[in-house]
């Protein structure tokens, strides 16, 4: 894999199981990072001669479903069919089976006691399953970068609900994802290791280390959820919950076959976790359908195990999905299976995004900065719930990454997160909530947003299509109240920022009486291509200078925050200044936007 350059953009080779955003539905995510390696590929090197061995060319995974409590009856049809139990899942009647033989799937739908079988997927299971190698330990890179109020943040208000709750260590939320670097200087205080594992293949590994990250997708997430308020990097929506790491993508693919998502929703059933955050769809059907029978499987084995975990107190939320598709008017799917050769099929509205669609399930939509749905979002009235912040364009998610590094990301799957962050500070403050009093409330403090003039948008403003039932509101959630905005004023007039330069783009306050407020909100966006050149000062009439930005967040485009300055002692009226110094070459920019509310 390609490593990113300090302040540049790779492109990685992300798989379409992801819920990243893409410049098209099948193009790869950009991600930019401060020197992250994407290390997707494990090595094989501790796999045994005899595990070797119990692994042949053609082994393929299939759910095989009975009644709860019937899967010890048909485990010995399983072997005499030709096949083998990976695992079993009896309280939910779901074996996972692998077989090399092409008429296993037909030979046990014929059995006593089986109600469905089918093919999780259109590839050979890994030999890697028989003899799991652990993901790297990535070496600690040390930050000096700060916290600050990043734009989407403050823009679902986690930075004004930090001062109600940070949220409560009592609550565990799951991150089933790529995996999560434990190590992480911002996820180390928060991370719950005894209640981490991988369910890659299907069947919970809980040795040390195994629930690492097998890419950058997972602890990204993981840093949007929970990283920790310790004055490090960045600070996650609640940075108080403890988080644990099941690992469900598989290593070299980084897939998410159904096996996988059961056995991590099983796990989050049985390890008390409130709230799984799930960036990512099944593989490798984008949708599954009900009237093909390795499909019906699927949705049935995926549902059950979904119904469990909630069953045991766990709310799961999920992405909507990165292909600017309508979900309420499904007609084609061409990107699936995603294991094999993809083809193009008509589908109707009865197949759906799993765990997406799942009755249940929270679906997330994504929003740009200022709220805006994100061009690569997925959408549909009747399917999204609420919307968060998940990117676009140049303005994105700026989160962790392994080895203590950080970086952005755009996509539902960084919406996501947020939305699983809000749920775990309502858990915090609700302790004896259930996850459908947790859904509810989601949508009750959620603030509503009407559909723009684009016609793909249905619905009401209390409910359409692009936002569900509104974007996340963090304070409004942990029962905070906002405070009515006062006087607001703006420039929205392009200020080009050259090499070496200094510039200066004003705005006149007029109408406010007295002094400024100790609270003065200066809204700050700063196209640039290497923030840690800028210095960035507000300056006030008479000619006092307040620093808001000076050199931090190294090679990391764009400065898109909401700064509070106590200016009570400056006269509100007059000539207010955002100046901006360019203090080496190379990169440049524009003041695209600013911004005062007194």
């Amino acid at each position: 894999m390609a490593v990113a350059a300090l302040g540049t953009t790779v492109a990685l080779a992300a798989p379409a199981g992801f819920a990243q955003a893409a410049t098209s539905d099948t193009a790869p995510v950009a991600v930019s990072s401060a020197g992250a390696t994407e290390a997707r590929t494990a090595t094989k090197a501790g796999r045994t001669a005899a595990s070797s061995a119990a692994w042949v060319a053609g082994t393929r995974a299939y759910l095989v479903i009975t009644a709860p409590g019937g899967t010890s009856a048909v485990s010995g049809a399983v072997t005499s069919n030709g096949g083998s139990v990976f695992a079993a899942y009896d309280a939910i009647g779901v074996i996972v089976a692998h077989s090399a033989s092409a008429s296993f799937a037909t030979s046990m739908r014929t059995v006593s006691g089986v109600q469905q079988v089918g093919a999780t997927r259109t590839s050979d299971v890994p030999a890697d399953a028989y003899s799991p190698a652990l993901p790297a330990n990535p070496a600690q890179s040390a930050t000096t970068l700060t916290e600050s109020n990043r734009w989407d943040m403050t823009q679902i208000k986690a930075d004004q609900a930090w001062a109600v709750t940070t949220g409560s260590a009592a609550v565990k939320v799951g991150v089933l994802d790529t995996g999560v670097d434990d190590q992480h200087q911002d996820i180390a205080p928060n991370f719950n290791a005894a209640d981490s594992a991988s369910c890659a293949y299907g069947k919970a590994d809980t040795r040390a280390g195994a629930w690492r990250d097998v890419g950058t997708h997972g602890t990204h997430v993981a840093g949007t959820i929970a990283a920790a308020k310790n004055g490090k990097g960045v600070i996650g929506v609640a940075p108080g919950v403890k988080i644990s790491s099941v690992r469900i993508a598989e290593p070299t693919s980084s897939l998410f076959f159904a096996e996988n998502t059961i056995c991590g929703f099983m796990w989050a059933g049985d390890h008390g976790f409130k709230v799984t955050n799930n960036s990512y769809y099944t593989d490798p059907w984008q949708f599954n359908c009900p009237d093909n029978v390795d499909q019906a499987a699927i949705i049935e084995g995926v549902r059950r195990a979904q119904v469990y975990a909630e069953g045991k107190g766990s709310l799961q939320v999920a992405a909507a999905g990165n292909s600017n598709y309508d979900l309420a008017n499904k007609t084609t799917d061409s990107e699936s299976p995603n294991d094999s050769t993809p083809v193009t099929r008509t589908i109707t509205n009865a197949c759906i995004d799993i765990p997406t669609e799942l009755p249940g399930v929270v679906t997330v939509a994504a929003q740009a900065s200022g709220g805006a749905k994100a061009s690569y979002s997925n959408f549909g009235n009747g399917v999204i719930d609420v919307a968060a912040p998940g990117g676009d364009g140049s303005t994105q998610v700026y989160s962790t990454l392994p080895g203590g590094k950080y970086g952005n990301m755009s996509g539902t799957s960084m919406a996501s997160p947020h939305v699983t962050g809000v749920a775990a500070l309502i858990a915090s403050q609700n302790p004896t909530f259930t996850p459908a009093q947790i859904r509810d409330q989601l949508g009750v403090q959620a603030t509503d947003r009407a559909c723009p003039s684009d016609a793909r948008c249905t619905g009401t403003t209390a409910k359409n299509g692009f936002f569900g039932e509104g974007a996340v509101d963090a304070l409004k959630a942990v029962g905070g109240s906002t405070p009515p905005p006062g006087a607001y004023f703006e420039n929205l007039t392009d200020v080009t920022i050259a090499d070496n330069s200094t510039v200066e783009s004003p705005i006149t306050v007029s109408g406010v009486t007295g002094n400024a407020p100790a609270t003065l909100k200066v809204g700050v966006d700063i196209k640039h291509t290497y923030i840690g050149d800028l210095k960035v000062d507000l300056v006030a009439p008479d000619g006092t200078v307040y620093t808001l930005h000076n050199h931090t967040g190294s090679g990391t485009d764009n400065i898109a925050q909401t700064y509070t300055v106590n200016a009570s002692s400056e006269v509100a009226n007059g000539v207010w200044k955002l100046r901006v110094n360019d203090n080496a070459s190379q990169d440049t920019g524009k003041v695209d936007a600013w911004n005062l509310t007194f």
